[in-house]
């Protein structure tokens, strides 16, 4: 019998609804907006399997909000002409939490969303967490370390085979509880609707399923780094293939984007006391781990003969929560990495009163604790702190072990004892 399971968003929507007359939740597909919103709502209209309705909205499109409220709107944008009249109703009713609109992809023309300013307000959602999925204790919290706040956690008992399991299942509610030999079969279904129907549908580029699969490869093997337009160009093409121009690979990557399945992590700028060149580069990641290891056609056997990508994976999983938990404090994540890399921090999470800098450590080795400390330590050292202000707290993320505060001030935080 099917469960819901509590999700970070629900608050936040619970806030938004309050103060506005609409809630746009965007996300990729198969993350759980429509449950989450469905949690709210009194009558539900789903725009992907209901003709009649689409119908309607060139027909009779006042009809459709004749039904108790709040009304869930389901895959809006597959009629792009319906956020009008949520607006319009919106202005004539002037009330709040009236409707809740769910969609998988921007439309083509994103201009109209900024129309919706004041009166609809947006929600981002991601695949579950592993606080929400159930496979993190929320020991330790993310806002409580923003605050500055001593944190603890006890000995947790996962492993690292379990964690390369997770990352290749992911945090999709339609996964919670299979195996990862069901998993990844699913997931290549996922892709494969992704390549054939959904990237077509949206009308952001020609019909390329081979270039595509092999877009999704490269990031998959760039996930966590600062790949180039031109090396993501050149795995396109292929050992034969000619290579596409710079203006179709972006075309790729934008249809990826706009179908919320990428989230790239901005280069964080602070004000520094030394004159380091910072690289500018975005750090590329999928919004799910799962989707990498998807792409490459990976399991987690093959990540555990592999550490190094293996790293990069479970990085993958970390930031994935790091912005689940982060999103209700209005937080955003962002890479600090020097020009030429000699050093580099995985996350800063940066909120409007306060910031947070994290590394990530596939181990419980001390060794390399250690080294991930003191090249936490070092980076504060070179924050202008009369500028940007001290940071919260300097935290690494290891995947297994206790938690606690160092006697150097750093925390160690296993992934499965982190919360919001």
């Amino acid at each position: 019998m099917f469960k819901y399971l509590w999700r970070v968003v629900d608050d936040e929507l619970g806030v938004r609804l309050a103060s506005s007359g609409a809630v746009l939740i965007e996300g990729p597909k198969g993350c759980g907006k429509t449950e989450t919103a469905l949690q709210r709502a009194r009558s539900v209209l789903r725009f992907d399997t209901n003709p009649a309705a689409r119908a309607q909205v060139g027909l009779d499109p006042d009809a459709l909000f004749e039904q108790p409220t709040p009304i869930v709107f389901d895959e809006w944008q597959r009629v792009p002409a319906l956020w009008d009249h949520v607006r319009r109703h919106v202005d004539d009713r002037r009330q709040r939490g009236l409707y809740i609109l769910t969609g998988s992809a921007t439309p083509t023309d994103s201009r109209e969303l900024h129309s919706g300013a004041g009166r609809i307000g947006t929600l981002q959602m991601r695949p579950m967490s592993l606080f929400e999925s159930g496979h993190s204790t929320g020991e330790v919290s993310l806002a409580a370390l923003l605050r500055g706040e001593d944190q603890r956690a006890q000995l947790t008992g996962i492993t690292i085979r379990e964690l390369m399991q997770l990352a290749v299942i992911g945090g999709w509610p339609a996964l919670v509880g299979e195996d990862e030999r069901f998993a990844r079969r699913w997931l290549a279904d996922y892709l494969g609707q992704i390549i054939e129907v959904d990237i077509p549908n949206i009308g952001a580029t020609r019909r390329a399923p081979d270039r595509l699969r092999r877009t999704l490869a490269s990031l998959g093997r760039g996930v966590g780094q600062s790949v180039k337009l031109t090396e993501i160009g050149g795995d396109v093409a292929g050992s034969d293939g000619p290579r596409p121009a710079r203006e179709t690979v972006m075309a790729y990557l934008d249809a990826l984007d706009r179908l919320k399945l990428t989230e790239n992590v901005p280069p964080w700028r602070p004000h520094m006391r030394s004159r380091t060149r910072l690289r500018e580069a975005p750090v590329r990641y999928f919004v799910d781990p799962s989707l990498g290891t998807a792409a490459l056609g990976v399991g987690s056997r093959d990540l555990l003969l592999d550490p190094r990508a293996a790293g990069f994976h479970f990085g993958a999983l970390v930031i994935r929560d790091l912005r689940v938990y982060a999103q209700p404090l209005d937080g955003t994540i962002f890479a600090w990495r020097e020009a030429h890399g000699r050093k580099e921090i995985d996350a800063v999470v940066e909120t409007p009163s306060a910031w947070a800098a994290f590394e990530v450590r596939l181990t419980s080795e001390q060794d390399v604790i250690d080294r991930a400390a003191r090249g936490l330590l070092d980076f504060a050292s070179e924050i202008d702190h009369g500028r940007h202000g001290s940071p919260a707290a300097l935290v690494v993320i290891t995947a297994t072990g206790g938690g606690g505060k160092r006697a150097d001030g750093v925390h160690v935080v296993p992934i499965a004892a982190l919360g919001p």
